[in-house]
């Protein structure tokens, strides 16, 4: 399964799958300073490492370590498949 370039929320990927930031959503302003210290500016990439049996917590990839996101965190952030 392949993700299309189009903007979609990291909620929305499946372990494996590759991507970029490409912004955050208006709504989650109370989650971009905590996300944009975590390493996930604009252009960063990252892969989907692991999903929790419900979906929460997601664990990517980014800038060597791993990150895991809450499903609300993860909902903020605008990525797009690479």
């Amino acid at each position: 399964m392949t993700i299309s370039p189009a903007k979609t929320s990291l909620a929305n990927m499946t372990v494996g799958h590759k991507g970029k930031v490409v912004g955050f959503k208006d709504s989650g302003k109370a989650y971009r300073k905590k996300l944009l210290a975590m390493g996930l500016t604009k252009g960063t990439e990252f892969t989907i490492n692991r999903l929790a049996p419900m979906g929460d917590p997601v664990e990517i990839v980014v800038r060597g370590y791993n990150l895991s996101l809450r499903k609300q965190e993860a909902a903020v952030l605008l990525v797009e498949g690479v």
